[in-house]
């Protein structure tokens, strides 16, 4: 069991992330003592979206092809529609969420993110939820979706939307905190 004092955690995103999804995990994870990175496709910076325009510049640690998933406990994705539909086409993202899920570490997901865990093929038969836009989605690829702010299956998190952000950082904190999460194939 690793504290979350103790975790590193890695947020993988691109331009286009929704503002708030990004941001308030990296504060609020920083503030319970995680080392938190952020990788993007090419170790770029990235900017996010916020409402309805361009939002805040958000300085990258280190490139997707640099990230060893050996060295952290959980990956997060935060969404808006742009971020997760760039990533979901790149095989190099798409491979290392999954191997995050295969290594038993905390996969977590919020609004469109889930896109990226359907393109994992990390879903199929687990509980979750996602943006109401992408129900379908989730339902088609088999998750066992639901409406509820933040949902967990072994280890694996889902959250709706920015309103839900206090429950998602809260239940990523509580699945790190119970260890390596065995799964059964999705």
């Amino acid at each position: 069991m690793t504290q979350i004092n103790n975790a590193t955690i890695l947020i993988l995103a691109t331009n286009g992330f929704e503002q708030s999804e990004l941001e308030k995990p990296l504060t609020d994870l920083r503030a319970k003592g995680a080392t938190v990175h952020v990788s993007t496709p090419d170790g770029n910076d990235i900017k996010g979206w916020d409402t309805d325009d361009w939002g805040n510049t958000v300085p990258a640690d280190l490139a997707l092809a640099d990230v060893d998933i050996h060295t952290y406990d959980a990956i997060v994705l935060p969404g808006g529609q742009i971020n997760p539909d760039l990533l979901r086409v790149n095989k190099d993202a798409v491979k290392m969420i999954r191997d995050f899920a295969d290594a038993g570490k905390v996969v977590a997901a919020v609004c469109h993110a889930p896109w990226l865990l359907i393109e994992a093929g990390i879903i199929e038969g687990r509980k979750a939820t996602s943006y109401a836009s992408i129900s379908t989605d989730m339902k088609n690829a088999g998750a066992l979706w639901e409406d509820s702010e933040v949902v967990a299956d072994q280890g694996i998190v889902t959250s709706r939307q920015p309103g839900d952000l206090d429950a998602f950082v809260a239940k990523i904190v509580e699945e790190i905190e119970e260890g390596k999460h065995e799964r059964k194939a999705a």
